[in-house]
């Protein structure tokens, strides 16, 4: 699984980070690393979130394999 994160920095000098393959994550940083850094965080509980809840996330069907 290798989740892109597409960072952008606002016209009030803020950074915006995203990973476009998870909708809902986005956040602001006062400078790239700390918007990155949110992200990742962020990232991690929706996929946490929807693993919980039973949902599918397709690339993370690759994370984990079953011990025979």
């Amino acid at each position: 699984m290798n989740l892109r994160i597409e960072t952008e920095r606002e016209t009030d000098g803020r950074w915006l980070a995203d990973v476009p393959d998870l909708p809902g994550t986005t956040c602001y940083g006062a400078n790239q690393a700390e918007a990155i850094a949110k992200v990742k965080t962020l990232a991690l509980r929706v996929i946490a979130d929807r693993l919980e809840h039973g949902e599918e996330i397709p690339a993370a069907a690759e994370m984990f394999s079953l011990a025979a």
